[in-house]
């Protein structure tokens, strides 16, 4: 028997839909944008429903708190993030975040009182989708975002994050306020969709991550010489676009050669932009990912030495930005432990899985245990508005949370 309220949880992910609706599909809500403060409005409501006290810290982290009946104890942490990329899917963050109020809503019909104090965390700008750089909150947190980072990365528009921060009743100069010390958080748990087919294949509704391989992010910038696409001849170019095909092709052969890597350039800038002209600049986004960071390291020295290479060899050049290293993270014993507690007390198959995806959660791991549930995806499709959890299958996720978190609180079951 499910102990939440899934229709309760499922209304909530639907409403939370509607804030930032494209009219070609799916929700765009960047940070620090009208449409995140509608949706933090909306989110605040729901956790002050629940109870909970609600504050937001420096940074712009949103936070809804239980004091439970030792304050002073280390919180209990659980969440997830509800902004989102270009065209994103209604799934991808909010799931977390509506499915945490959802268990402090059940604790408390239920008369249930934590030891530990309880923080339903919604961390700022996981996504990275504006300012090209991740996690901006929970790197606040755990004190690996820095003053200069705020005035160092711009969105499209040339904003900083800083100026984004100001226009949006925030101080950047309180940015060390949102920091938070090793031993003040007990555990993070965070339920997000799997975003990819393992749990679909196997046809389980729930998994229990057991690592996250994290993303190197190179921003590569390549300069050859424009030219006119009709009078210049094929042996006299220096095109840098041929140079990225050829760079691109590269990276897809070396994560085929190093097995459990993906190297993905979903961005792509080709300048001056015309049809009849050879293009004299141009800017791609590699994405290197492995659950374990020397694979990483390695795919990453061997696609910057054939950037060298092949650009030597053609006349062009490069420059190479670093706007996103993580580091590959395991998830706690500990937390996994209780995770898996709790799936085999809602009567589920354990299903252990790395996560592909980078998640707060792997930043939370500076400062304390971390742990994952998973959710099944439809046909693994995330970041786009096809993106499905089925009703059932949140409602099932939320539950293990639940136990979970009762558990990591200092409720015996």
């Amino acid at each position: 028997m499910i102990a939440i309220n899934k229709e309760r949880v499922w209304k909530s992910i639907l409403d939370l839909s509607e804030i930032g609706k494209s009219e070609h599909g799916g929700v765009t809500r960047l940070s620090f944008t009208e449409e995140e403060k509608r949706a933090k409005e909306y989110v605040t409501q729901r956790m002050k429903e629940a109870g909970l006290t609600v504050y937001e810290d420096p940074i712009g982290n949103l936070f809804g708190r239980w004091e439970g009946t030792a304050p002073s104890a280390p919180v209990v942490m659980f969440g997830s993030h509800i902004d989102s990329v270009l065209g994103g899917g209604n799934f991808d963050g909010p799931a977390g975040v509506l499915a945490a109020i959802e268990v402090v809503q059940t604790m408390r019909e239920k008369g249930l009182t934590p030891d530990h104090p309880l923080e339903v965390a919604v961390f700022t700008d996981e996504e990275g989708a504006r300012f090209h750089t991740g996690m901006i909150g929970s790197r606040a947190i755990v004190g690996k975002l820095n003053a200069e980072d705020l005035y160092k990365h711009k969105d499209d528009h040339q904003i900083s994050i800083a100026e984004a921060m100001k226009a949006s009743g925030l101080d950047p100069e309180n940015l060390e306020q949102a920091r938070r010390t090793p031993g003040s958080i007990k555990a993070y748990l965070e339920l997000h969709i799997e975003q990819g087919k393992i749990l679909e294949s196997k046809d389980i509704p729930v998994g229990i991550v057991t690592g996250i391989a994290a993303p190197v992010w190179l921003q590569l910038t390549l300069n050859g010489k424009a030219g006119h696409a009709g009078t210049t001849p094929m042996d006299m170019r220096k095109d840098p676009l041929v140079a990225a095909a050829e760079i691109i092709c590269k990276l897809e052969q070396l994560a085929i050669e190093n097995p459990g890597t993906v190297g993905t350039v979903g961005k792509i800038n080709a300048l001056p932009g015309g049809v009849n002209i050879i293009p004299g600049r141009v800017e791609l986004a590699l994405d290197i990912r492995h659950p374990v960071e020397e694979v990483r390291n390695r795919v990453e020295d061997e696609i910057r030495a054939f950037i060298k290479r092949n650009c030597s060899e053609r006349g062009i050049e490069y420059e190479i930005e670093v706007p996103h290293r993580l580091k590959p993270t395991p998830c706690s014993e500990n937390v996994i432990a209780v995770v898996q507690d709790s799936v085999a007390a809602a009567g589920l198959p354990v299903q252990k899985l790395i996560s592909g995806a980078a998640h707060d959660a792997m930043v939370m791991a500076e400062i304390t245990e971390v742990g994952m549930i998973f959710v099944r995806s439809k046909d693994g499709i995330s970041h786009h508005p096809d993106e499905w959890t089925s009703k059932e299958d949140l409602a099932w996720g939320t539950e293990v949370l639940y136990q979970s978190i009762t558990r990591l609180a200092g409720i015996h079951h």
